[in-house]
């Protein structure tokens, strides 16, 4: 088996976060967990995926900070899997995604899932990357830069 090749100490940020989620079932994980799954059982039967599978994921969502096992919330023996800071922070990252999705993966007329916003029961609107003074960005009005150590 060939192992994985590992981005932790990368100097870029992007190829950093790739390697604390960027394996499809940690992104799914996360989905399902906004969505409120909190259990190993829902996990897995919304996912479909191998128990082996989902236990490791869960375990590196886990030491990475961004899912918490705490006890049941019903009192029960179990452990219930919920969203850290760092984990809520990825909220941008799922919705992105699924924008993504919805524009370029379903034939019009396709039916697929919406998210909404929760009090008014329609649709987010677009994200949008914006300058520091809100002007609309696209990939040419960008530029990385290195930052210097502190």
């Amino acid at each position: 088996m060939v192992s994985r090749k590992r981005f932790d100490d990368s100097d870029c940020p992007v190829a950093r976060s790739v390697d604390a989620i960027g394996d499809w079932w940690s992104l799914l994980i996360v989905r399902d967990a906004f969505d409120g799954s909190r259990r190993f059982g829902e996990f897995q039967r919304s996912l479909g995926v191998a128990k082996n599978i989902l236990t490791a994921r869960l375990r590196t969502l886990v030491a990475g900070g961004v899912l918490a096992s705490v006890p049941a919330s019903d009192g029960s023996a179990y452990r219930e899997y919920v969203l850290t800071p760092k984990g809520e922070a990825l909220f941008p990252v799922i919705v992105a995604l699924r924008q993504w999705g919805e524009q370029h993966f379903f034939a019009p007329g396709e039916p697929h899932s919406r998210l909404v916003d929760r009090r008014r029961g329609r649709p987010l609107r677009a994200l949008e990357v914006l300058s520091a003074d809100g002007r609309p960005l696209k990939p040419d009005d960008t530029a990385v830069h290195k930052v210097a150590d502190a």
